[in-house]
């Protein structure tokens, strides 16, 4: 969360959100199937279902009208897969460029209950920013957040009861709104989420 003292700076602020200028980073600890590549980026439709609920729509529907009045918006996240199972080498923000799979969404995903649970860490860069879009990007890739009982994670984990989704607002990077300057702010990590990273780097 980023609060100014002004209003002059709140305004080049959320010009800068709304021009896409700013830069932030999640960090996630998933349970599901493991992507076979390291980085994935999906583009798709958000809007709400005819029973109220946030889903993931078609590319093809960005821009359709819904029940209510709404219409679809579009929505892309890229994701670097960190670990999996905590085998896989920690990677700094935007080191692995490599081996990139890019996925358009064009029908509703189905969940395959009986796939392999695996344990995923990942580093989530969402490039719009709709609401729960992070969550429902990893229900759509069949990797759901550890404790989103909302969007088809596991709340029950290797004997462990999880309360709430393990996801973290890592990072934001834009320029400075009177000097310019870039500015990097990170927020303290979570113990969940420092104890899987430590464990990548030991």
């Amino acid at each position: 969360m980023v609060i100014t003292k002004s209003h002059k700076v709140a305004s080049v602020l959320v010009k800068a959100f709304t021009n896409h200028k700013v830069q932030k980073t999640y960090v996630a600890f998933c349970i599901g199937s493991a992507p076979k590549s390291e980085r994935i980026t999906i583009k798709s439709g958000h809007g709400r279902s005819k029973f109220g609920a946030w889903r993931v729509y078609a590319a093809g529907d960005v821009g359709r009208k819904l029940p209510g009045g709404s219409i679809v918006r579009d929505m892309e996240t890229t994701f670097e897969v960190l670990s999996i199972n905590g085998q896989q080498n920690y990677k700094e923000q935007s080191e692995c460029m490599k081996d990139e799979h890019s996925i358009v969404v064009e029908e509703k995903a189905v969940t395959d209950f009986d796939a392999n649970k695996d344990e995923i860490l990942v580093r989530a860069f969402p490039r719009s920013g709709r609401t729960h879009q992070i969550r429902l990007h990893c229900q759509y890739l069949g990797f759901p957040i550890r404790g989103d009982v909302k969007y088809e994670g596991v709340c029950e984990w290797k004997g462990r009861t999880y309360g709430a989704h393990e996801l973290h607002a890592e990072s934001l990077t834009f320029q400075h709104p009177v000097t310019g300057f870039p500015l990097l702010i990170q927020a303290p990590l979570p113990l969940w989420a420092s104890q899987a990273l430590q464990l990548l780097t030991d």
